[in-house]
């Protein structure tokens, strides 16, 4: 059964179409990555999906059917913008919060002892969350995203303010909630976290769905014809290469129509080189997204 099932689904604003044709469906036990530029559609997408605004056309499925009060106490939601009240002391805020979403106060400040200790913010529980750093107010949302054991959560760009020990621990966190069971919808910028941590990914351009399914499937899709070698000396001739390009520390040879990387490593071996790197050239994600975004551009 999936978690999340969205079908055509279409919204606007006045004369501005901000969504004009999304389907994707989450599995159970994923962690799965919404992306596109700025104003694609991605943060809209989400808020029909969890019945914020309604749909002018297409259907959502959340948790085996239409959206209702008891299954809204099952998800957990962080938007981007801050929503932390920020006059009340930090303890308190997240534990009102949670007992919103049905948990008592007692076992809410139970379970937030807890990740207040993990995420560093245990000696500042008593100020208010208006005097808190961006970063420390970005982990309180978090906290507060997953304080009531949600069985979908959905965040919006998670890492924003966080350095890289934050990051780390945010990463740690999403990977043991989908190990625990927990399915995760992630919309950010930041592709090389999309790369750690998705299995499956959208890609939203212009409030449709452009580029769809296994992270992997999709670099094969768009791996060019290359290689990258590096080797322990100069580079020879080899026949079937068109182009040597630079690349990080590495080559990447361009293979001519009909030369497999299999033909390239049987020349380079038979010239006795030492060979210290070779392996197919696969596109990052963040190549892949600029690519499609151009194209769709274009």
């Amino acid at each position: 059964m999936y978690s999340a099932q969205v079908s055509h689904i279409a919204k606007s604003f006045g004369k501005t179409q901000a969504v004009a044709d999304v389907s994707f469906a989450v599995e159970r036990g994923e962690i799965f990555g919404l992306l596109g530029p700025n104003g694609s559609g991605k943060t809209t997408t989400l808020r029909v999906m969890l019945d914020v605004f309604k749909p002018e056309r297409g259907t959502v499925s959340i948790l085996g059917g239409p959206m209702s009060e008891e299954k809204k106490e099952r998800i957990g939601y962080m938007p981007e913008e801050r929503g932390l009240y920020q006059d009340m002391p930090l303890e308190r805020c997240l534990v009102y919060l949670a007992t919103l979403k049905g948990v008592p106060a007692g076992e809410a400040r139970g379970h937030l002892a807890g990740y207040l200790e993990r995420f560093d913010l245990a000696a500042h529980k008593g100020k208010k969350v208006k005097e808190l750093s961006k970063g420390m107010q970005q982990k309180a949302q978090i906290i507060n995203t997953i304080l009531h054991r949600p069985e979908l959560v959905v965040i919006d760009e998670p890492f924003t303010a966080l350095d890289p020990i934050n990051t780390q621990l945010v990463k740690d966190l999403m990977k043991e909630l989908r190990d625990q069971g927990a399915t995760i919808i992630m919309s950010t910028h930041q592709m090389r976290q999309v790369e750690e941590l998705c299995d499956r990914i959208l890609l939203i351009d212009d409030g449709r769905d452009v580029l769809y399914g296994h992270l992997g499937e999709i670099r094969r899709q768009y791996s060019g014809h290359a290689v990258l070698v590096r080797l322990a000396g100069e580079l020879p001739t080899v026949a079937g290469v068109e182009q040597v390009l630079p690349h990080n520390n590495a080559a990447k040879l361009m293979l001519a129509e009909g030369t497999t990387p299999q033909d390239v490593l049987r020349a380079l071996m038979a010239q006795d080189v030492i060979l210290e790197k070779f392996e197919i050239a696969v596109p990052t994600l963040d190549e892949i997204f600029i690519r499609v975004v151009e194209e769709g551009d274009a």
